[in-house]
């Protein structure tokens, strides 16, 4: 039976791949024609949004008041509370919350021309990336970009063949960098920064694929949204999501998840990270922050650097990028690992950021509660799901139904919404039910957990490698 355009899925790296026929035919950016409907100012929809979700969390906590009760008989009256906020109540506010905002939310058209843009310098760190950096090069020349363009590849002590692979493209606007010794993928951004000669910098990873007009809407954003801005984050999503069940089950994350969380920060003006995989900057605020610094998170530490100075990050959901995700689990949580320790270093750096009086203070705090409810999930709620199978249902039992409707919903919308940018940008959505239930029902089971251990980690200031991204 033959599959419909809007088909549960996503595409993998050989449908992203376009002959350079097809993007030399793009003639811009798909433009969104204005909206005859009532428009809501965005800090009315941020009001709206934080009652829909303290609304919620009131209904939670008057819901579960037998459920606390019967816990509290057994571990005392603190734990049970601290385990229920952050199994439940917390987690219930943060849903509502963001399907609230995402049904109100009405992305901005990008209205600068797209036929001639600014000059743009695009940094690569590329570290043992033989089999993927070719590709990721092609992939860039294939956007036709209409402006002034510099790439600088700075290949960071690779052992394998990446140099040699390298030497093989003759692009005018390509320079090679080769580093002796590896240094780091912040040391090897910060050497590109220095030869970086346009007043815009992108960083593209070495093993990613960007798609059609990626360039043009990422850089259309950032010059269509408010003039504080500084950096704009571009959609990153699998591109080998085909290889196994660890990839299927990653590419819901990338594309729910991840670019939900993104377009929903994006609303209240800042966007907490601007990764390291796709992101545009303002040049001479990367110079004046002094680069990347020596971090495991070096986009999250950057990103709210930006964010305590006062300016603003933003979210360009339709410049699609494709890249490499972990396919083993060890691999995953290492990543992962890797990500929770880039919040603490995060935080460590710009707590101040805490107290700053504006809208996108709120994920701050949602992010400092990330660390509990991870560790309330690893040692709480898994543990009570293996009671529950022995019918003791102190932590996971009838009460815990009570999150699924939402969680449903928040699901539904998300996808309602990525799976309309996949249609304007003609990106084909395929099957991928396998992936989605493994996704809902066990992947939390290894993500929090992992989170739980890179948080440590960070704590006890364990070294760090270039890893995984």
């Amino acid at each position: 039976m033959g599959r419909s355009r809007n088909e549960l899925g996503f595409i993998d790296a050989s449908s992203a791949t376009l002959p350079p026929s097809a993007f030399a035919s793009v003639q811009g950016v798909p433009r969104r024609e204005p909206s005859s409907s009532y428009y809501i100012p965005v800090r009315r929809k941020f009001g709206l949004s934080l009652a829909a979700g303290l609304a919620w969390m009131a209904f939670s906590v008057f819901a579960a008041q037998g459920w606390i009760e019967q816990l509290s008989s057994v571990v005392g009256a603190v734990p049970a509370w601290l385990a229920i906020f952050g199994i439940a109540i917390f987690p219930g506010f943060m849903n509502a919350f963001l399907v609230s905002s995402l049904l109100l939310d009405r992305r901005p058209p990008i209205s600068v021309r797209t036929e001639n843009l600014p000059g743009i310098t695009i940094l690569v760190a590329a570290y043992n990336e033989e089999a993927s950096i070719v590709s990721t090069i092609e992939s860039i020349a294939r956007q036709h970009y209409p402006g002034p363009m510099q790439v600088i590849v700075i290949n960071d002590g690779s052992t394998d063949a990446t140099a040699e692979k390298l030497a093989g493209l003759d692009y005018g606007w390509l320079q090679v960098v080769t580093l002796e010794k590896n240094a780091g993928k912040s040391s090897a951004l910060n050497v590109g920064l220095g030869l970086t000669k346009f007043r815009l910098t992108i960083t593209v990873d070495g093993d990613s694929y960007l798609y059609r007009n990626a360039l043009r809407n990422l850089v259309g954003r950032y010059l269509s949204d408010p003039p504080d801005t500084k950096a704009v984050a571009g959609a990153v999503l699998v591109r080998n999501s085909r290889r196994n069940l660890v990839t299927r089950i990653q590419e819901w994350d990338y594309f729910h998840g991840i670019a939900a969380i993104k377009r929903l920060q994006s609303l209240y003006q800042g966007t907490l990270v601007a990764q390291g995989a796709f992101s545009i900057y303002e040049t001479a605020t990367l110079r004046s922050l002094g680069g990347w610094a020596d971090t495991v998170g070096e986009d999250i530490v950057l990103t709210w650097a930006m964010l305590e100075r006062g300016y603003r990050v933003g979210f360009a959901e339709n410049a699609c990028l494709f890249t490499n995700a972990p396919e083993r689990w060890g691999q995953f949580i290492k990543q992962r690992q890797r990500w929770s320790r880039g919040l603490i270093e995060a935080f460590k750096t710009h707590w101040r950021l805490l107290f700053k009086p504006r809208m996108s203070t709120v994920f701050i705090w949602w992010n400092l509660l990330f660390p509990y409810m991870d560790l309330v999930y690893t040692v709480v709620f898994i543990p009570g799901l293996v009671l529950a199978l022995f019918g003791i249902y102190w932590i996971a039992g009838p009460m815990t139904l009570l999150v699924l409707p939402l969680a449903l919903l928040v699901n539904y919308v998300m996808f309602r919404i990525q799976s309309k940018m996949f249609l304007e940008q003609g990106l084909k959505v395929r099957s991928n039910l396998r992936g989605f239930t493994f996704y809902a029902l066990l992947y939390s089971m290894v993500l929090q957990p992992a989170c739980v251990i890179g948080y440590l980690q960070e704590v006890f200031n364990r070294s760090k490698t270039w890893g995984t991204k």
